[in-house]
């Protein structure tokens, strides 16, 4: 250790005088280490302590007792001797040396007795111009030093050492050079992150960052940035460790940061709404929120949800439960506030509201879900909330929920959910088509093989490339882009689930509506195209492609991991659930007669044979009597519509998930959904075409909207059949179904553009960028003719150039 040469010069007059003992000592204590010449003069009479020359010490160096010790003639000299009892003479040399650790790197030791020293140089007045450039280079030389096997050593040094306390005194000073020095020292500690250490050294690091914290915290302030920077290094770290006693970081420590960032969080609410835009709190802080009090819940969770007051309950966190309740009241009625302000602008002007896109309510609202969990009613209150004001809260959903995050936690109440919530929910599950068409998947498909060669494609292609997006066209054809993409999806769905592939079965009642079939493995590969037809539909919907087909309520619920119960198969199987319907109504004394007739079998037809299947060990022996019933209903829907199929749901539930990355996320995609969602997003709207909606979105290139054509265009639209209007519309944009929202909610409007080419020549169009071109005809017949011919011709297969 060392301090400034100007320190030599110091005198300690009138130190504990005693009149009954000798005049005062003389004596120099030399300070060690780095500046051999800095030497303290002091004057002490000889009964004073060691103690208090160490005390002396501290306060003319800084340098804290526990980092030094005081030599004399060989012994140190210990704190409650007198400098008689040390036998200390006038003008006696005593020697100021840092404490030595009892530790396998000594050299470790040494520099960072070296590092505190030059600090404590650096806090006074004047010092040495090249201290600051020595302790930048002592602190790289200690890291420089640590390996993967020794960084928890070479932590618990620094921690033990008072070498944050010094660098924070360092940040402290007046001196705006020493704070720059400080400022970046600190954060090169707190960059030896959790991918650069190894785990078993995670515990140490924490260690040190708290105590960073703590030593900032008072004189630095809560918003000074470095303190900040600390505390959101500490609460990144909080997962990774175990919080208690024999941890050294205490819940009851962990809470404090708790309490000033709820405050700090509670303001921020406060002022987040803004005449022109919404504020919410800053992500930082809510993430850091959130950390801190993780360890407080992971303590509580597992018991009863606690009731209030806390009079009669005992809890070893007692005070912090009742602050952690008393934070989760307040921050959740002043985002009531936000919320409510939020829906009012909705309603009134939309376009205020969008500033909402920046703000993190809704991660601030995942994180008071969790807390509400902990205490008696609370959950049930905030989902109160949450449906009050379920226009905001859907909008939030729609505007601020990003790919990669978990939002599991809505689904816990899909009722202040709506549509449009629920399906961006669903589409951020899925990956985002990429705007480089080299990385898509190319296919070349010849339409006449068209289900076969598309099958081979998926079967050879790498699942990378398929989450990237399509890249296609047809052979022989010229077009190409989205408009094809389209087309190929409408035609591949057609074709998977035509009765006549024997993939799907489609329910007697709605055509549209279809569920695996049973038979299906009268083809040996049904079950490689179950699985291709999983990746299709997810492809689709990634597309955001209205196919025209739907799933049966029973399809859905097996591939949201639902249990099937006899309601969900009334569209299936309508006589099927009439008659166990029937079966569960009858009269118990009836059924006790065996007028069903019935034992716990069920004959089915697989490739033209019938036989007999058990639905319970010797089923044949087992009488359908009125107690036993509802099992026997229970175990016929079960092979009917689960077992029975329980591969080809497998196979096209993994094929669905490929895309998505894993199986969890594609459970998750159908339990986020209504069943009537996802007939929206496959099959689009249901109602009949607008032309008024139509011509809402309709811009005019080379054409104005009062011109004759534009004028006898729509005039004949208008006068065609809901079929032709579907053709017309396919042949302008590959589209063969809109989506639930109509034109709204195509990707972009629809044109029409004014071509130079002779009357004599038919509409054309360009399918990816939704454009019909034609000339200016001279008539509204001509031009009705050419139209005529366009409906009559097309079937199915595109005009589209681009």
């Amino acid at each position: 250790m060392s301090s400034s040469s100007s320190l030599s010069k110091h005198k300690l007059n009138d130190y504990a005088a005693d009149s009954a003992l000798p005049s005062p000592l003389e004596f120099h204590v030399i300070i060690t280490r780095i500046f051999l010449d800095n030497t303290l003069v002091f004057h002490a009479d000889s009964s004073a302590t060691i103690k208090s020359i160490h005390d002396k010490i501290h306060s003319i160096t800084g340098i804290p007792v526990t980092e030094r010790r005081l030599f004399y003639g060989g012994k140190q000299l210990h704190s409650e001797q007198t400098l008689a009892e040390c036998r200390v003479q006038n003008f006696a040399k005593l020697s100021l040396v840092g404490r030595m650790r009892i530790t396998k790197l000594p050299k470790a030791c040494q520099l960072i007795d070296e590092i505190v020293s030059c600090i404590f140089i650096m806090c006074k007045e004047t010092h040495p111009l090249n201290v600051p450039t020595e302790v930048k280079f002592i602190l790289e030389e200690f890291w420089s030093r640590m390996d993967l096997e020794q960084a928890s050593e070479y932590l618990r040094i620094f921690g033990a050492s008072s070498a944050p306390k010094a660098l924070v005194m360092l940040y402290m000073s007046p001196d705006r050079m020493n704070r720059l020095y400080a400022d970046e020292a600190i954060v090169h500690f707190l960059g030896l992150n959790k991918t650069i250490l190894p785990k078993h050294s995670y515990h140490e690091y924490v260690l040190v960052i708290f105590e960073f914290c703590k030593l900032l915290k008072g004189p630095a302030g809560i918003d000074d940035p470095l303190y900040c920077f600390c505390r959101g290094r500490l609460a990144a770290m909080m997962k990774y460790i175990e919080v208690g006693k024999k941890a050294g970081i205490e819940i009851k420590d962990v809470f404090s940061f708790v309490e000033e960032l709820a405050t700090k969080l509670s303001d921020d609410l406060l002022s987040s709404v803004h005449p022109n835009r919404f504020y919410g709190p800053s992500l930082v802080d809510i993430s850091d929120f959130s950390s801190f009090v993780a360890p407080l819940v992971k303590e509580i969770k597992g018991c009863d949800p606690i009731v209030f007051p806390l009079t009669d309950v005992p809890h070893v966190y007692r005070d912090e439960v009742r602050n952690l309740f008393e934070i989760f009241h307040d921050l959740l009625g002043k985002l009531e506030r936000c919320l409510g302000e939020l829906e009012n602008c909705i309603n009134s002007d939309l376009k205020r509201s969008h500033g909402v896109r920046d703000c993190h309510y809704l991660k601030l609202m995942k994180e008071l879900n969790s807390i509400s969990k902990i205490y008696s009613g609370c959950e049930g209150l905030f989902w109160e909330i949450m449906k009050s004001t379920k226009g905001a809260f859907c909008r939030l959903v729609v505007m601020c929920a990003k790919r990669g995050e978990d939002h599991s936690w809505i689904f816990e109440c899909k009722e202040v959910t709506n549509f449009d919530a629920r399906r961006h929910l669903a589409m951020m599950m899925l990956p985002r088509v990429k705007a480089n068409y080299e990385v898509r998947h190319e296919m070349l498909i010849d339409r006449s093989h068209l289900l076969a060669e598309s099958f081979e494609y998926m079967k050879h292609a790498e699942i990378e490339s398929l989450r990237a997006g399509l890249f296609m066209e047809f052979k022989n054809e010229e077009a190409i882009g989205p408009g094809v993409i389209r087309e190929w999806f409408l035609l591949v769905c057609q074709a998977i689930f035509n009765p006549q592939t024997a993939l799907f079965v489609a329910c007697s009642d709605d055509r549209r509506r279809f569920y695996p079939n049973p038979a299906s493995k009268v083809d040996p590969v049904h079950l490689e195209y179950f699985g291709f037809a999983g990746k299709v539909i997810a492809l689709a919907l990634m597309h955001n492609v209205q196919v025209g087909i739907v799933f049966d309520r029973v399809f859905f619920l097996q591939l949201a991991g639902h249990t099937i119960t006899l309601e969900d198969i009334r569209d299936a199987d309508h006589l099927l659930y009439n008659s166990c319907k029937q079966i569960l109504e009858m009269e118990p004394e009836a059924v006790d007669q065996d007028a069903l007739g019935l034992t716990f079998v069920h004959e089915v037809e697989e490739l033209g044979i019938r036989k007999t299947i058990d639905l319970c060990t010797d089923g044949k022996t087992i009488a359908v009597n009125s107690e036993n019933r509802r099992q026997y209903v229970d175990s016929l829907i079960q092979l009917r519509f689960v077992m029975s199929v329980a591969d080809q749901v497998e196979h096209f539930a993994k094929g669905f998930a490929d895309i998505m990355h894993c199986r969890h996320l594609q459970k998750s995609f159908f339990k986020c959904l209504e069943p009537e969602d996802l007939d929206w997003m496959l099959h689009g709207s249901e109602s009949a075409i607008s032309v008024d909606d139509w011509k809402a979105h309709t811009k005019y290139e080379g054409f104005k909207k009062t011109d004759d054509q534009i004028i006898w265009f729509w005039k004949i639209v208008e006068e065609m059949t809901a079929e032709q209007k579907k053709i017309l519309l396919f042949f302008w944009t590959s589209i063969k179904y809109l989506p639930v929202k109509g034109f709204s909610g195509l990707a972009s409007r629809l044109h029409i553009n004014k071509t130079s080419e002779s009357c004599g020549r038919l509409p054309s169009s360009h399918t990816c960028f939704y454009q019909l071109s034609f000339p200016a005809y001279p008539t509204s017949d001509v031009m009705h003719d050419r139209l005529s011919i366009i409906l009559q011709e097309h079937v199915g297969c595109s005009f589209g150039t681009l």
